[in-house]
């Protein structure tokens, strides 16, 4: 049955023939699932291999088992819940669920199957193991992620994570809440397990709305968890704290002082607990701190403390390993504050890195990967003396161990070094990028299954392209001579070891990040690392298809970057045929690519690329359309990768939250473009774009859509200012600019109504003389505001929005009143960046209007105090500071000095150092 199932499903594949072998593929779906039931009772490998059609069906042609769903979902239900049966069968069932929510998930919703499928799943996510026995994740030599065993309890785990994924949350919470709490409130403790489990996966795909609705009381729960009497439990709220630290950021830093304590706590008995248990402190612990920042600092020593003890003393070499990925995450949180610990930490490596025995693998790829972290955090003064010693000791390590795990690692030191010491790679170019190009050729640990009669290689030296498949559409045959081909439609299944997947992911960042990091002495390898690379954009593995597009992407701003050094012709011709082959391929991966965090990777490669090349980009005038187009079709949810979950929406309210990521990738693209082409010419596609993006802001909408478009528009206006024609477009703008963001002041949230008050600044600054009318009633709006505004960041922006109207029309502001409010609102408390606009503003006010400057001398003295030195503000705004106090010291001495001296010793020394500085 299954060979004959096979032939069906290979003919089905030709076109001919697809039309009617849909129509049959469907009437036998019936007799498929009786045939699988009583496959299953005769012979369980069978019918695993069998069940196989069901999501090869799914991948061919959904349709097909479109009018089926409820019937295999309740077959598949019946089959993950039946505990008679082996693991692999039930997970196998529980997958095709799984697979069938990532593409349909509306129509499950439609047939309300989510409560019978919550309802079967949870009794086998909250199931105790056989007695005598642990779940894998609680056993002794176990420290992996609970998602990645096969078993049924995580095959539920991993439907409810695809449920996030693909589902709305309103509709899904609805369902999961009381079976969830429920759990949590039991005595048992693997029902706790399984609420905390499911808490956990949620956290990616449900993200912001557990951050603006649960957040306190989920972490309320995980807090208690942690401190169970029951081990069974507390690992599970490891693994949800882990998961909160990498998905619900920034909010989950906030509770720094309630959760470091608790995690410090796990870290005292390194030796005397279950390394699984401790593998999971490790990951809470390390998610956690990787975005605490300068807040790490009280912690530091005790961390430090902590991990160094263990590389020394130590037995298990798990644990060393654990320390050392520690101390990755303590230096991305520290930066130059962990320098005082470098020498002992670089110490403890060394032995490390040099390892040779297999068993120490794991422990030096590690060591690596943090060498790596260190490079980039620990300051270039700190770090370049040892630059060179990381290359050669990489070369030394890839020379004498054929170990494609290490090279990785290897890889992503050469990276690393070259963001702080370019100079030091230069002279190993040639070995480094013919190690990472053979990589990428290699089809070492690629283990292909072909169909009859065909030939498949997936990389490959010769071109042959006699059939005349152009395989991902290929645009410039002279620029880029083919080496290699990959029809992966040939392929009737393929499977490649994760380490040459994570190889190939790995060679192709490190090559992007190289070629932009050495500039012009990468010329050489330039063409024949853009070959290998670009060869990887139709690579089945996802996450191979991002890291080489990102690539690309990197190679266009290398070769703009050796273009604005030396701007010859020769270099703006190759710079122009990178971005005629880069950016279609953009467009079309965009369109077609069926895997959201692919496409997300592109539009951020794109975004990178117009932020970094700007005007160049556009030189071909079919960029400015095709990129339009593109972003314009991801908004109203056109591509593949969107109908492959949201079929049948047409409401935004109905739409995972996922999707909406995808939709802040794009938007952030049109700001970029709005800031690199003349206002005018751009001005036909904001008109198509801006009705996308203002619909987002109606109150129905969820905050992190609102957010989204509030944001955007006010970004678009802040590109606006500086661009030409710029001041008319915004003055066209505003008429249908100005009621959305009025509205978006009074929102409840108060990211949405500090993203309004910034449009509503950039809008003033942007239309000029075009919106003066407009002023009073903005004034209003803003006095109002600084009455009653409780959060940090919308008062800072307040301010900034005042500084913007005064810039851009200086006599329509009644200056006396509203310098003087402004005045009473400073330093900024939060949002540092707006120092730039507040103190040009003062500056350009103490020209015009001096009298009132010194007037409130005493207020702007002790503000500007807060700035100088700050190391949240940039140079530019600390050198228009200090000009502005020598300016009121030199003529307003008097004023200024009984100014100075209300302030602190601490920033009198530190303001009087700034002003007597040369």
């Amino acid at each position: 049955m299954i060979e004959e199932l096979e032939q069906i499903l290979l003919q089905l594949t030709q076109p001919d023939n697809a039309i009617i072998q849909q129509k049959e593929m469907r009437a036998i779906i019936p007799s498929l699932i009786l045939a699988l039931k009583h496959l299953i009772k005769a012979d369980e490998t069978q019918a695993i291999e069998a069940m196989e059609v069901l999501i090869e069906l799914m991948e061919i042609e959904v349709s097909i088992i479109v009018p089926h769903i409820a019937d295999i979902v309740r077959f598949c239900l019946e089959v993950g819940s039946d505990t008679t049966l082996s693991d692999s069968l039930r997970v196998k069932a529980l997958s095709c669920i799984t697979f069938l929510i990532k593409l349909k998930s509306n129509s499950v919703l439609k047939l309300k199957l989510l409560n019978p499928i919550l309802q079967s799943i949870f009794p086998i996510l909250t199931a105790a193991p056989p007695p005598g026995e642990q779940d894998p994740e609680d056993e002794e030599d176990d420290g992996g992620d609970p998602n990645d065993s096969d078993n049924p309890k995580h095959g539920a785990a991993q439907m409810i994570d695809t449920m996030a994924l693909h589902m709305p949350p309103d509709k899904l919470f609805h369902q999961l809440v009381p079976l969830t709490q429920a759990c949590l409130s039991s005595e048992n403790p693997y029902q706790k397990k399984g609420g905390l489990m499911c808490l956990a996966v949620l956290a990616e795909g449900c993200a912001d709305y557990i951050r603006s609705k649960m957040l306190s009381s989920v972490l309320q729960t995980v807090c208690q968890s942690l401190s169970d009497s029951n081990r069974v439990v507390r690992s599970a709220a490891l693994f949800a704290l882990g998961q909160f630290s990498e998905y619900l950021q920034p909010e989950v830093s906030k509770y720094c002082a309630e959760l470091m304590p608790l995690l410090l706590g796990y870290l005292t008995s390194l030796n005397e607990a279950k390394i699984g248990h401790v593998t999971k402190a490790f990951y809470a612990l390390e998610n956690f701190m990787e975005n605490l920042g300068s807040d790490i600092e009280p912690y530091l020593p005790t961390l430090m403390e902590t991990m160094l003890s263990a590389l020394r003393n130590a037995e298990d070499l798990k644990i060393k390993e654990l320390a050392v990925s520690a101390i990755g995450a303590i230096a991305n949180a520290a930066k130059e504050l962990l320098v005082p610990y470098f020498p002992p930490v670089i110490e403890s490596l060394k032995g490390f890195l040099i390892a040779t025995t297999e068993e120490m693998r794991p422990l030096q790829n590690q060591s690596l990967d943090t060498l790596s972290v260190l490079a980039r955090m620990i300051g270039k003064e700190v770090f370049s003396p040892l630059a060179a010693e990381c290359i050669q000791l990489g070369l030394n390590l890839t020379d004498t161990i054929d170990d494609p795990d290490l090279r990785r690692c290897t890889y992503g030191l050469y990276s690393a070094v070259s963001t702080v010491s370019p100079e030091s790679l230069i002279p190993h170019l040639t070995a480094i990028t013919t190690v990472m190009q053979l990589a990428l050729k290699s089809n070492e640990g690629i283990t292909a299954h072909l169909d009859e009669d065909k030939t498949f290689v997936l990389l490959d030296d010769d071109d042959d392209d006699d059939n005349g498949n152009n395989a991902g559409g290929k645009t410039d045959e002279d620029f880029l001579e083919d080496d290699s081909e990959a029809d992966i439609h040939d392929v009737a299944g393929f499977s490649v070891e994760n380490a040459y997947i994570d190889e190939k992911e790995d060679a192709c960042e490190a090559l992007g990040e190289i070629a932009l990091s050495t500039g012009v002495a990468f010329q050489p390898f330039l063409e024949s690392s853009f070959q290998q690379v670009f060869e990887m954009r139709d690579f089945p593995h996802e996450d191979v298809r991002r890291a080489a597009l990102g690539a690309l992407g990197q190679f266009c701003q290398a070769q703009h970057k050796v273009w604005t050094e030396n701007r010859t012709e020769t270099n703006h011709q190759a710079l122009m045929k990178l971005m005629d082959v880069v950016l279609p391929c953009f467009v079309e991966t965009v369109r077609m690519d069926r895997e959201r965090p692919v496409v997300m990777g592109v539009l951020e490669a794109m975004n990178a690329m117009i932020k970094s090349c700007k005007e160049e980009v556009f030189r071909n005038p079919s960029h400015l359309k095709e990129i339009s187009n593109v972003i314009r079709d991801v908004l109203k949810k056109k591509t593949a990768c969107q109908d492959s979950s949201t079929d049948e929406v047409d409401d935004e309210e109905q739409q995972a939250e996922f999707d909406a990521m995808l939709q802040e990738f794009a938007g952030e693209g049109i700001p970029l473009v709005t800031a690199s082409v003349p206002a005018e010419k751009f001005a036909p596609y904001l008109n198509d774009l801006m009705p996308l993006i203002m619909s987002k802001a109606k109150s129905s909408c969820t905050v992190a859509d609102r957010s989204f478009s509030l944001g955007t528009i006010g970004e678009i206006l802040h590109a606006l200012v500086n661009v030409s024609g710029g001041r008319g477009v915004a003055g066209r703008l505003s008429n249908r600019l100005l009621p959305v963001l009025v509205a978006g002041v009074k929102d409840s949230d108060a990211e949405v109504r500090n993203n309004s008050v910034f449009g509503l600044g950039c809008l003033a600054q942007a239309a000029g003389p075009l919106v003066v009318s407009d002023y009073p009633m903005m004034l209003s709006v803003f006095s109002n505001m600084l009455g009653k505004e409780s959060d940090l960041r919308v008062i800072d922006n307040l301010c900034a929005a005042l500084c913007r109207m005064i810039m851009s029309n200086v006599d329509a502001v009644p200056l006396e009143q509203v310098v003087t409010a402004l005045a009473t609102h400073l330093p900024l408390k939060e949002d540092q960046e707006e120092n730039q606009t507040v103190f040009n503003c003062l500056t350009m006010l103490y020209k015009h209007n001096p009298v009132l400057v010194v007037k409130l001398i005493k207020p702007i003295v002790a503000a500007s105090s807060h700035v100088v030195g700050h190391k949240d503000v940039d140079k530019e705004t600390q050198s228009t500071v200090v000009s502005l106090m020598k300016e009121l010291a030199h003529k307003h001495g008097a004023e200024f000095q009984a100014a100075a001296a209300s302030l602190p010793a601490e920033q009198q020394a530190k303001l009087g150092a700034a002003v007597t500085s040369s």
